[in-house]
C-alpha cells in the first residue's frame, strides 16, 4: 500500500542547522517530496534546496488552519508532502495541534525525529549534561513567552541537575535570576548551533 493509499503525511526534523545533521531517513524524505511544507528561517536554506520538490512553503506566518489544509490537500492529491521541521519535531514543535487536526479527517503523520539544538550545543561545547558524580538528569525547560505565562525556571533550578532551557536568548538577564546554582556553575548561551554564524 502506498503513503497515498493510507493518506500519509512526513513530519521530518531538519535537525539543529547545519544541513548535514539531517538524518538519512529524513533526507530521503526531503529528497522525495512533491510538496515540501518547511518552517521558515529556522531551516537551513540548503535544506530546502535539495528538495525536488513541486510546492514549496515557508509556513512561517501561516495559521495552524492553513498548514493543515495544505497538507490535507497535498495528500489528497496523491502528493507525498513533508513538513520539515527545525530540530525534532518533538520538542517545542507544535505537531499534536497539528496531527488532532489532520487525524480526524483521516490523514496520520509519520515523525521522523531529528536533532535537537540541545544535542548539538552539547557537541559545539564538547560535553555532556549527564557527568558521574555530578548530574544524572537533565530538565528542558523554556522562559515565559507569548505561549507561555509563567515558567517553573526557578522552581526546576532547585533540583540542581543539567538544565536546557529553549526559547530565551532575549530573557537571558531574567532566566539567570531565577537559577539556583552557585556562581561556579557553568553556564553556556548558545545561538544558532551549528549554523555558519553559530554564537
Amino acid at each position: 500500500m502506498t503513503d497515498n493509499a493510507e493518506h500519509i503525511y512526513h513530519i521530518v526534523g531538519a535537525g539543529c542547522g547545519d544541513p548535514e545533521l539531517i538524518t538519512v531517513k529524513g533526507e530521503k524524505l526531503l529528497k522525495s517530496a512533491d510538496v515540501l511544507i518547511y518552517a521558515g528561517s529556522l531551516v537551513n536554506p540548503e535544506l530546502v534546496k535539495k528538495s525536488p520538490a513541486e510546492v514549496k512553503l515557508n509556513s512561517w506566518g501561516m495559521k495552524l488552519e492553513e498548514i493543515c489544509a495544505e497538507i490535507e490537500k497535498g495528500v489528497l492529491a496523491g502528493k507525498k508532502v513533508v513538513r520539515l521541521h527545525s530540530g525534532d519535531p518533538s520538542i517545542y514543535g507544535s505537531i499534536v495541534e497539528q496531527m488532532a487536526v489532520l487525524e480526524a479527517k483521516g490523514i496520520h503523520a509519520e515523525i521522523v525525529p531529528g536533532v535537537s539544538s540541545m544535542f548539538g550545543a552539547a557537541a559545539a561545547l564538547k560535553t555532556e549534561y549527564t557527568l558521574r558524580g555530578v548530574s544524572e538528569s537533565v530538565i528542558v525547560t523554556r522562559s515565559a513567552g507569548d505561549t507561555l505565562e509563567k515558567d517553573a525556571i526557578a522552581e526546576l533550578s532547585a533540583h540542581k541537575t543539567s538544565m536546557v532551557i529553549f526559547l530565551s536568548t532575549s530573557e537571558i538577564d531574567n532566566v539567570m535570576k531565577k537559577l539556583q546554582h552557585g556562581k561556579d556553575t557553568p553556564v553556556a548561551v548558545i545561538y544558532h548551533v551549528s549554523w555558519p554564524d553559530q554564537k
